[in-house]
């Protein structure tokens, strides 16, 4: 979408009552618009910690809705009822709502995970860190927290440095052909696809129907990015394709059992992310595998891709949003991986950039 075309529905947002476009404006032409209803979906942000402070950010820019860390008081580092209970009365004494929690097994590398035998394939210390997360998300159901979100990842993000942006600002850059991939093997060593997915499986098999019976649904995040089929540093990326994660949401089918839909992520796996995105939402979209969005744009392809923002990227987001409100998907849509800049250490502007920008394209829409 056009920077012009953009501000022009901005500004129609901004004038109140004009969001619900007449029949007269060009987006009630769309077949789409006469026929879908208002969407759902509401801007969202997985930001931590969820402080004093950084509630009031999120109040100060109308996010109302919200992943959260709640302390962990209980053994094994694991959060008690009680831990998320407060969690929830904090959050909602600022007018915001508690949509999602973030497990313990978050997009960092091997060797900084908090429960990495998971992810290594050891037993007894994997059962036990199963063991761990299944209380979890027992404590979270009986919280009331509809959601939470996870990681199945050995490398962790992959970027190979930064590029220069607009105003200064430095943007996430990955490029396969100038990758290190040295030391040659991580702490798994290798891990060919077949033993990936069977760690995967192993892990679904025993949360899955926990989550089913609480009713929590848990939303797994890609591999960020994909990686060519031998790996890197010796392990397969099997959720680093659109057919990985075919495959993935139909392991142990489950209601509750889906997607951390990062649309950034996704584009990065495609060869024209311009082109392939939106049927790629479509398809697990009517699913109904889309229980949270991390919506962020990106410049290039397929092992070559920055991540900028919202509105210079090669995928048209207006047309993304669409694409959600047409599968009917009525989630958070969740900035991230923000560009950087001196000026903005935390990329909190950057982040306000964001939330604005989300709120304006969910208008446009209505």
């Amino acid at each position: 979408m056009h920077r012009r075309q953009f501000l022009s529905l901005a500004g129609i947002a901004a004038g109140g009552a004009a969001v619900r476009f007449s029949s007269a404006s060009a987006l009630a032409q769309s077949p789409i618009e006469d026929t879908l209803p208002r969407p759902l979906m509401k801007v969202g942000s997985q930001l931590g910690p969820t402080s004093e402070k950084m509630l009031q950010f999120f109040a100060r820019h109308g996010v109302k809705n919200i992943c959260g860390y709640p302390t962990r008081s209980g053994p094994n580092r694991c959060w008690t009822l009680d831990d998320v209970l407060r969690l929830r009365e904090r959050v909602e004494s600022h007018g915001i709502n508690l949509d999602m929690l973030s497990l313990p097994m978050s997009s960092v590398h091997i060797t900084s995970a908090e429960n990495p035998n998971i992810m290594l394939g050891r037993s007894p210390q994997r059962d036990r860190e199963i063991d761990t997360i299944c209380e979890m998300i027992r404590a979270a159901g009986k919280a009331g927290i509809p959601a939470m979100k996870y990681n199945l990842t050995i490398l962790g993000v992959l970027r190979t440095g930064e590029t220069p942006g607009r105003g200064g600002s430095r943007y996430s850059t990955w490029i396969y052909q100038k990758a290190k991939q040295g030391p040659p093997l991580t702490e798994a060593g290798p891990v060919p696809a077949d033993e990936m997915w069977e760690r995967i499986a192993y892990f679904l098999e025993r949360v899955v129907p926990v989550a089913t019976e609480c009713k929590v649904r848990l939303a797994c995040h890609p591999h960020d990015p994909g990686v060519p089929p031998e790996g890197f540093r010796g392990v397969a990326r099997v959720l680093g394709t659109v057919e990985g994660l075919k495959r993935f949401v139909s392991i142990h089918e489950s209601d509750y059992h889906g997607l951390n839909f990062c649309q950034g992520t996704v584009a990065e796996m495609l060869q024209n992310p311009a082109a392939e995105i939106l049927d790629v939402i479509r398809y697990f979209g009517r699913k109904k595998k889309i229980f949270n969005v991390h919506f962020r744009n990106i410049r290039g392809r397929r092992d070559n891709f920055q991540e900028v923002y919202l509105d210079e990227g090669d995928v048209d987001v207006l047309q993304a949003v669409k694409a959600y409100k047409e599968v009917g998907y009525a989630g958070m849509l969740m900035p991230d991986h923000v560009p950087s800049h001196p000026d903005d250490p935390q990329s909190l502007q950057a982040f306000a950039f964001s939330f604005g920008y989300i709120k304006a394209l969910i208008h446009a829409i209505s």
